[in-house]
C-alpha cells in the first residue's frame, strides 16, 4: 500500500495517488477508494487493476485538509491504507479510517 502526493504549483490542490497492494486483497476483482472527498460514495472511485494484482487511483485534492478514507474489496470488505498519514475512529463501527494529510 502506499499514497503519493503531488503538489500543483499553479492551484491550492494535490494530486493523490492511493494503491493497495496485491497481498492485501490478492482474489479482488474491484476495488474503490472511498473517503470524505467523494461524499463516501462506495461507486465513485473506482480503482484500476494493474498488472502485478495491485490496485491504483488518482484523485485531486485541496490541500491544507484532511480527508478521511477506506478501500473497499469486492464491494464488502473494508480495508485501511497500512502507510496513512494517521488513523481516527469512525462514528458507525468500531473500526478505524485511514487519514491522508495534503
Amino acid at each position: 500500500m502506499s499514497i503519493k502526493k503531488q503538489y500543483l504549483k499553479t492551484k491550492p490542490e494535490a494530486n493523490v495517488t492511493f494503491q493497495l497492494g496485491a497481498e492485501v486483497a490478492p482474489e479482488a476483482s474491484k476495488v474503490a477508494v472511498v473517503g470524505e472527498f467523494n461524499d463516501w460514495d462506495e461507486s465513485a472511485v473506482e480503482m484500476k487493476k494493474l498488472k502485478s494484482g495491485a490496485f491504483k487511483a488518482t484523485v485531486k485534492l485541496e490541500t491544507g485538509k484532511e480527508y478521511q478514507f477506506r478501500y473497499l474489496i469486492d464491494g464488502q470488505t473494508w480495508e485501511n491504507d497500512w502507510e496513512a498519514d494517521k488513523y481516527v475512529p469512525n462514528n458507525f463501527t468500531y473500526e478505524e479510517n485511514s487519514v491522508v494529510t495534503v
